[in-house]
């Protein structure tokens, strides 16, 4: 028997140099995961290495070794992994077979719901999963006409998720191939627009509850809810003469109750501080008579669950009360999706967008709208109080996000 042993990235990467060395009749014995590299322990990369077998009388490979190369369709790379899991499932019965006792065992023997090796496999299959969908992608990004590539790559640039933009080029196509000749770039981005509204409309139209009397804001640090707060105050107060009190639960930050107060004396709006749950009942029995409440809660790593829940345990009231998530467009996508992701557990429904006129990419808005079901109800630019601050229009961030057609 002839044995060699492979380090490679992922799986599908050994299944050609399998095939080339070893013949098609090779069988993969092991996989798993190694660490190869680094300086004195550190640094190491992870790896799999993957030891793969052929009987000595087995016939050698009929073509000389080629250069590799990665298989380049789906079915290709399911039909050599489906291919290999029989050949081991073949191998493990005949081993099993072999070294099995000429006594039967007293009692049955529990069964193995699955094999290491066929868990590796499955492991393997989904780590892949998302490369195949990229490569139909790409394949399907090469039959483009010129104007829905120039909006496939402006919604890469903007950070859209690749589902989103395969589904509007998927939509382009087909009305292509409807009218046999390709859009315009007018033509295109209209389209776009249009299908992304109809996409976000269950979710377009919101904005805080006007009968709720106890406002929280809740988010990471740093995303600028103080200030936010200070605007929805400012406008409140002036253009809608309501009685506002604010209560901060940001003793975090020594500057956080500094800031707040400076904007309350402006406004001349009452400001409670509280260390604990135990302090609400008597803050909130201070402002008894104010006819709307904003709450700044703490700024944390809320991509930790516990720090959530701890400020989740602030939000109590007996009074009509809503929670507004707040979240700086500046934020990397990732991080913004894994906070949101803890919040939506607790039932949060709305989020408030901030920094604005610090970023050029508005793609993670539409990301976290589609993923949690998340209704926008405001976007705040700026740091004046109260004008850097709208009500969030669908409309008019579609426009943001795909910019302009530039047809020549």
């Amino acid at each position: 028997m002839r044995v060699k042993r492979y380090v490679v990235n992922a799986l599908p990467e050994a299944l050609p140099m399998i095939r080339s060395d070893l013949g098609k009749d090779a069988v993969i014995l092991n996989t798993k995961e190694v660490k190869v590299g680094g300086f004195m322990g550190m640094f190491r990369k992870k790896k799999m290495e993957v030891i793969a077998a052929i009987e000595s009388n087995a016939a050698a490979p009929e073509n000389p070794p080629q250069k590799r190369k990665a298989p380049d369709d789906v079915s290709a790379v399911m039909a050599a992994i489906t291919e290999t899991m029989q050949k081991q499932q073949r191998a493990a019965a005949a081993t099993a077979a072999a070294t099995a006792t000429v006594e039967p065992p007293a009692r049955p023997a529990p069964v193995a719901s699955a094999s290491p090796v066929n868990d590796q496999l499955m492991d393997e299959i989904k780590g892949i999963k998302q490369s195949l969908l990229q490569l139909s992608s790409q394949k399907a990004g090469n039959s483009l006409s010129e104007a829905a590539q120039a909006l496939h790559d402006r919604l890469q640039e903007q950070e859209l998720e690749v589902e989103w933009i395969d589904q509007l080029m998927a939509i382009i196509s087909e009305q292509e191939g409807q009218q046999r000749e390709p859009l315009t770039r007018t033509q295109v981005w209209g389209l776009a627009k249009r299908q992304l509204l109809e996409w976000m409309a269950p979710y377009a139209a919101g904005m805080i509850d006007e009968q709720a009397r106890i406002v929280h804001f809740v988010g990471p640090t740093g995303v600028g809810k103080t200030t936010t707060i200070a605007k929805l105050a400012a406008n409140q107060t002036i253009k809608h003469n309501k009685k506002v009190g604010f209560i901060t639960s940001d003793t975090y930050r020594i500057a956080a109750v500094d800031q707040l107060r400076t904007y309350a004396n402006i406004l001349n709006i009452p400001l409670e501080v509280v260390f604990s749950p135990m302090d609400l009942p008597k803050a909130f029995k201070q402002l008894e008579d104010r006819e709307l409440i904003y709450m700044d809660t703490a700024g944390r790593n809320f991509r930790n669950e516990l720090n959530v829940s701890e400020v989740n345990s602030l939000l109590q009231s007996h009074d009509r009360n809503e929670t507004v998530l707040v979240l700086s467009l500046t934020g990397k996508t990732k991080d913004m999706t894994s906070v949101a992701g803890n919040f939506v557990k607790y039932g949060i429904e709305k989020v408030l967008f901030t920094k604005q006129d610090e970023t050029a990419v508005y793609g993670s808005i539409f990301n976290l709208v589609m993923k949690f079901g998340l209704t926008p109800t405001y976007v705040a630019r700026g740091q004046t109080v109260p004008d850097d601050i709208d009500r969030f229009n669908a409309a008019a961030y579609m426009n943001d996000l795909l910019g302009e057609a530039d047809d020549e």
